[in-house]
């Protein structure tokens, strides 16, 4: 069993007609993705920012977590401290001897160390977070914004998708039908010089002697030969395969009545 159909055998002419209505399927949807611009890219880079922002943004909120709990830590070994100090002073009351009080007073000493070495590092703590804090006002607001420019370039991309789909969805089925009517290799030539075209074209109509989008004119015999449409010709100049313009126009009008069709 064949893996695939056998192709139709095309004449040259209907060969010509096959790939330029493929041009024109082809420019359709180039011409769709060009309205649509760089939204999809943008908003694309706009979630990736957002994800980064909000990663940043759990982070510092972490970090800021991290301090308070610091300085919660600090507060009660303060309070620790404290208890203690009250504690030695009464015990100090009460000694025996010297060297208790001695022994009292260097815990006592101790404890107040203790008491200034946490205050200094509530201190430490509390300007980190303060500075952790305006970070994160900036950050909350500099996210806020992107989401804010997500939600506009969202809703100006499903506005043309929606506007566009149905057209894009038809003729991209459209340009594979096309495409598997024609030889492959001469598929393989169009997609070649359709890629190293800047617009695209690899199928051009002859415009006013020359092909169309270049100044240079086509030889008569040579004009003769694309409109006898008997043999694949390619113009020297510009590298595209040229048709006659009667054919174009013939095309042209069976596109828009084709896509008439589909968006009725």
């Amino acid at each position: 069993m064949a893996t695939a159909a056998k192709k139709k055998t095309l004449s040259s002419e209907e060969k010509l007609r096959a790939l330029y209505s493929l041009q024109l399927i082809d420019s359709r949807i180039d011409k769709i993705r060009t309205v649509r611009g760089e939204l999809p890219l943008e908003v694309e880079d706009l979630e990736d920012d957002i994800a980064g922002l909000e990663t940043r943004y759990k982070k510092m909120q972490d970090e800021a977590e991290e301090l308070n709990d610091e300085v919660s830590s600090k507060k009660n070994a303060i309070t620790d401290s404290k208890a203690l100090i009250k504690k030695y002073k009464e015990q100090q009351d009460n000694v025996r001897n010297n060297r208790e009080f001695e022994s009292l007073s260097k815990e006592l000493e101790y404890q107040d160390l203790e008491i200034k070495l946490a205050e200094k590092r509530i201190k430490e703590f509390k300007a980190k977070m303060d500075g952790k804090k305006q970070i994160l006002d900036e950050t909350k607001s500099e996210l806020d914004g992107r989401k804010k420019d997500l939600e506009t370039k969202r809703k100006e991309l499903d506005e043309i998708v929606g506007e566009t789909q149905k057209e894009e969805e038809a003729l991209l089925k459209k340009s594979e039908e096309a495409r598997a009517k024609i030889d492959d290799r001469l598929v393989t030539a169009y997609e070649r010089i359709r890629t190293g075209s800047k617009n695209g074209l690899a199928v051009v109509p002859i415009d006013r002697e020359a092909s169309a989008g270049s100044y240079i004119k086509i030889p008569p015999q040579r004009q003769l030969d694309v409109a006898a449409r008997q043999k694949i010709i390619v113009d020297e100049h510009s590298g595209r395969i040229l048709v006659d313009a009667e054919l174009a126009i013939e095309e042209n009008e069976k596109m828009e009545a084709m896509l008439a069709k589909i968006l009725k």
